[in-house]
């Protein structure tokens, strides 16, 4: 549970975007307060979107003020909004220490999609993500996490072109590997499907991977929530390229945590397989083959993703003609297949652009200075 903190000789106040309905409530007994105080509390943060304690008027004048003693509610700041000309929102929101993540809202007809990132950077360095480009520098917290569907929400119904739109779908595939913040990542989805907090099912709260097997199992164990897997290739010795991270979990251990994920529970379970489109790398007919063999009688789809160029990527996206024959390749084998629709490529929000501005502590950009993995599979 968090508490307030001390740092030096300054106390750190307690954010109250930092809990979800079970640890606000253990923090509201640790102030002497009755656990049900935390329905009270989180109808205001999201039912109603207010942020000041004295707003706050069904909760009890000595509680707010120690709110006000204790407490903040303290969320990023927009740095830089850009609207596409397809509806894509792409923001940039600045952290307490200076560090600024990217967070994109997608409309369609039946949802509203938000991509949240679940770190600073990332520490897998998948050849072809923009992301991996600008290294690591640290998890984000809960209250940075939840704060992007708060801050999206808000942001949306106060402009009037988007006036009426809102959240109804987050995926947790932004900037960084969500399996490698769990900590922050539980919470955080809890209170987005909490009815408190913004009431998403499991169908609509979605979790990619690279494929950190262990962290899968917790998840699974965890919470039950969609599941998207970033496999991008069919065998080991392309995926070790493409992600690295493959050489620590090769395709078996990971196939074999996904099948203990559908397994998982009595209600019908399935995998969505993001699948991103090199041209000449991974879309050729031998991939398609062995990507239909693997995921052959699997409850799953694959999701063909076309490449996002960007700077010195080293990659270039798949033709259509190349994506459709592969696409067919893949449903004569009885493989459900769909073809992603690039979106807000015109401001740099689409899979894999996602880039924020990150203080590199892994010195990521001294290996990307190198030749491209991909160029050795052209």
């Amino acid at each position: 549970m968090t508490q307030t903190t001390v740092t030096g000789s300054a106390v750190q106040p307690v954010n109250l975007f930092s809990f979800d309905r079970h640890g606000l409530g253990e923090y509201l007994q640790s102030l002497g307060e009755k656990p049900y105080r935390a329905k009270q509390v989180m109808q205001w943060l999201y039912a109603r979107g207010v942020r000041d304690f004295d707003e706050m008027s069904d909760i009890s004048k000595s509680l707010r003020a120690q709110f006000h003693e204790q407490c903040t509610t303290t969320l990023p700041t927009v740095s830089e909004e850009h609207l596409s000309t397809d509806g894509t929102c792409k923001w940039l929101f600045e952290l307490h220490d200076g560090n600024r993540i990217e967070t994109v809202y997608i409309p369609e007809k039946d949802r509203g999609t938000l991509c949240v990132s679940s770190q600073i950077g990332c520490a897998l360095d998948c050849s072809f993500c923009a992301t991996a480009r600008q290294g690591f520098n640290r998890n984000l917290s809960v209250d940075e996490i939840i704060g992007q569907v708060w801050l999206a929400n808000k942001l949306l119904s106060a402009r009037p072109e988007t006036r009426g739109q809102k959240v109804t779908n987050v995926v947790m595939m932004g900037m960084g590997e969500p399996l490698l913040n769990m900590s922050a990542l539980v919470p955080s989805l809890s209170l987005m499907m909490d009815d408190l907090g913004y009431g998403l099912s499991k169908r609509r709260t979605t979790v990619s991977t690279s494929g950190v097997v262990p962290a899968m199992d917790r998840l699974t164990d965890a919470i039950d929530v969609s599941l998207a897997v970033s496999l991008h290739a069919p065998t080991n010795e392309l995926r070790d390229q493409l992600v690295p991270i493959n050489r620590k979990y090769p395709i078996a251990e990971l196939m074999d945590a996904c099948w203990r994920y559908v397994k998982e529970g009595s209600r019908k379970k399935s995998v969505l397989f993001e699948y991103v489109m090199l041209d000449g790398v991974n879309d050729n007919p031998a991939e398609a083959r062995a990507l239909a063999k693997l995921l052959r009688n699997f409850p799953g789809k694959v999701n063909l993703i076309p490449f996002n160029p960007f700077p010195s990527s080293g990659y270039q996206r798949s033709s259509r003609a190349r994506v459709e024959r592969f696409q067919s390749i893949l449903s004569e084998q009885g493989v459900l297949t769909l073809t992603r629709t690039t979106r807000g490529d015109d401001i740099d929000a689409a899979c894999g652009q996602l880039a924020g501005q990150v203080d590199d502590r892994s010195r990521r950009y001294v290996k990307f200075a190198e030749p491209r993995f991909g160029e050795q599979f052209r």
